[in-house]
């Protein structure tokens, strides 16, 4: 039995017509935002709400367009200390059935980088909107937060010296070695 995705908001794609379509609007619980919290490895999400279009299209497709909004906390990556982060993202995504997938890469078509995403239809036609948006939000997080003024210490080299003061050592005016000298120096000589 599959499990249910964190931020499951399943739709049966026969209720969305082709004219006027369907809106929703999806909030989610704190309980649903603290599972989603630990799927994503962050430290929480505070609010996580969306507005979609839901429309019909040829061939069995749906298309889905609106906005996805949330704030979350992260760690830093050089401090760990929280960084609070909004998101804002334009959503524009096509739930096509699920044996279509991956007919436009067989057929050689090139998808264009403001194509809408593909996501599959279950089996039995319906479609789960919140675990689509989970994974928007998912990719929408910044990989590399920083607290503000946080800085990386300065790169050690292969002696654990820092570059600038090796080169001070020297007269501050000559190259620095390359980093992995004393490992080519092991291997063309055996010896350290």
């Amino acid at each position: 039995m599959p499990l249910r995705p964190e931020f499951s908001r399943p739709l049966r794609a026969d209720r969305i017509g082709f004219d006027r379509g369907v809106t929703e609007r999806l909030v989610a619980t704190p309980a649903e935002r603290a599972a989603l919290a630990r799927r994503f490895g962050i430290e929480s999400v505070n609010r996580l709400e969306a507005e979609i279009t839901l429309r019909r299209e040829l061939g069995g497709r749906i298309s889905a367009r609106g906005t996805l909004s949330a704030e979350v906390v992260q760690a830093c990556v050089v401090t760990l200390e929280p960084v609070a982060q909004r998101v804002e993202e334009a959503v524009d995504l096509r739930f096509v059935p699920a044996t279509e997938t991956a007919a436009p890469h067989a057929a050689g078509e090139e998808e264009a980088p403001d194509a809408p995403d593909l996501v599959p239809m279950e089996p039995d036609g319906s479609l789960d909107l919140g675990e689509a948006l989970a994974q928007q939000l998912a990719l929408a997080l910044d990989p590399y937060p920083r607290a503000e003024g946080a800085t990386l210490p300065p790169a050690l080299d292969a002696a654990g010296e820092e570059p600038e003061a090796r080169r001070a050592g020297r007269g501050g005016d000559q190259a620095a070695p390359h980093p992995f000298a004393a490992l080519e120096r092991l291997r063309r000589t055996g010896e350290g």
